[in-house]
Parts: structure tokens; sequence; C-alpha cells
């Protein structure tokens, strides 16, 4: 017979594992459309960064309450260890699943004020690593629903969220060319055809980034390395005024930005 005491902390326990799911999967892809810019080609425009940590902090504090909660039992209470070193006495594979995707989210919430201050490149791997914990707290979820009998209730608001953010986080490291084939960006229009030589030339375009916009995704280097360049500090190099021939790319990495950071204007001719 469950007391009234154990009742209501299985109340709390569900209730905050309910909701840190969902901040969880709302929490993912939104920072898969912000680290992207998707988000700017659905709604026409740019994400908020704040928006996507937000909801990373919302889903972890509240993923911390649901932990915490079980140390609360009369009956069979976890001991504080098994909520930081999983499978540690004698605890069960659903519950090492937590404890590991929390530990991941954590990891990457803390690191996330550290981006400056580290190695951007570590950062980032490490960040990605968010995923990861994601999915385990997913796994998480349908498993101790399922131990409870609660598949049902959980199935239709679960699975609405999850499936969107697993779309969006396997097309968030598919190819560029695949993810063309698939309609979700934009394949880079043909060069046009070569003007006849002029003795003249327009000596392209001139760069200027807002550093206090820019966030470091790196996009506009995967579009134009030889004008743009992240350097293992985080810093953004770029050149001012990049060779003519680089016009191209260098539009095109302005279009990617989420950030809207890039400004691209027509350089003045020389004499």
């Amino acid at each position: 017979m469950v007391s009234e005491h154990d009742a209501r902390v299985w109340d709390v326990a569900t209730l905050s594992g309910r909701v840190a799911y969902v901040a969880m999967c709302l929490a993912a892809c939104w920072g898969v459309l912000t680290a992207t810019g998707w988000v700017r080609r659905i709604t026409g425009r740019a994400a908020l960064r704040a928006t996507h940590q937000v909801l990373a902090t919302f889903a972890v504090t509240t993923a911390v309450a649901h932990a915490v909660s079980f140390l609360s039992l009369d009956s069979a209470p976890l001991a504080a260890y098994q909520l930081v070193v999983p499978l540690l006495g004698g605890g069960e594979v659903r519950h090492a699943l937590g404890v590991v995707g929390l530990e991941l989210l954590l990891a990457a919430s803390v690191t996330a004020g550290l981006q400056r201050s580290v190695f951007y490149r570590d950062w980032l791997g490490l960040h990605r690593l968010a995923y990861a914990g994601v999915w385990l707290g997913a796994l998480h979820a349908w498993l101790g629903a399922s131990a409870s009998g609660h598949v049902a209730v959980v199935w239709l608001g679960g699975i609405t969220l999850l499936m969107p953010a697993v779309t969006l986080t396997v097309l968030r490291f598919l190819p560029p060319h695949l993810l063309v084939r698939v309609g979700v960006i934009e394949a880079e229009p043909p060069p046009a055809p070569s003007p006849p030589p002029v003795r003249d030339e327009s000596p392209g375009v001139r760069v200027a980034v807002d550093h206090g916009r820019c966030r470091h995704y790196a996009l506009c280097q995967a579009q134009a390395p030889r004008v743009f360049r992240v350097l293992e500090d985080g810093r953004l190099r770029y050149a001012r005024n990049p060779d003519a021939d680089q016009a191209p790319q260098v539009r095109a990495a302005a279009r990617v930005c989420p950030m809207r950071a890039i400004r691209v204007d027509a350089a003045e001719a020389r004499p």
C-alpha cells in the first residue's frame, strides 16, 4: 500500500518528468533551427538564441526536480549517490539512462557560458553531447512510462514532440547535397556567364561583420572558407575586401548566417 506522502512524491516526479520531456524536445528543435538558420526559411525571421537557452535551462531544472523528488520517498528512496553514478547500488537500466542523459545536459549547459574562454571547437564538440542527453532522457521517459503502465497516456503528446526533434537532429548532420535534394536548403544558383573582359574590373564586394551579433556558428566559413575563418579560440577572422571571384560565396555566407551578422556591400570600382 502506497502511503499518501509517497503518492504525492510520485505525482511531483511524474509531472516534472513530463514537463522536462516536453522542454527537452522543444529545446532540441529550437537549437537546430537557430544553429542552421532554418527558422528564417520557415518564418522569415531570425531565431533568438536566448529562446533556446531558456528552453534548455527549463528542461534541466525540471529534470533535476524529477530526479531529486525520488530522494523523498518513504518506501525504497533512492540514495544521493544513485543520482550521480548510474547502476551503483543495484539501480535499474532505465534509471541509469536518465542519470547519464541529465549529466550530459548539465555539462552542455554549464559549458555554454564558457565558450569564449575555452577553445571553440572543443566547446562545440562537448555541446553537441546534449543531443545524446536528450535522446537518453527521452528513452528513460518511455521506459518509465512502460514500467508504470502510462504509455497510452504519454503516447500522443510524447510522439508528437519526439518526431520533429528526431527529424531535425538527423537533418542537422546530413551532408548539404542531401539537404538540397530533400528541399531543406536551396541549391546555389549556377554561376552567371563570364562577361567579356574589360580593362577596369570591378573590385568585388566589401564585407563587414557585427561581432556583437555573431555567435560563431561557422556556417559562413563553410560557405566561403577563403574569406571567413573561426579560430580555435572562437574569434572570427575575415577578409574585408575579398577577391572579386569570392563574391558569390560571400553572399551565400551572408544568407546562411543565423544571426544576420554579415553585411555585404558592393565595393567601389577602382579608377
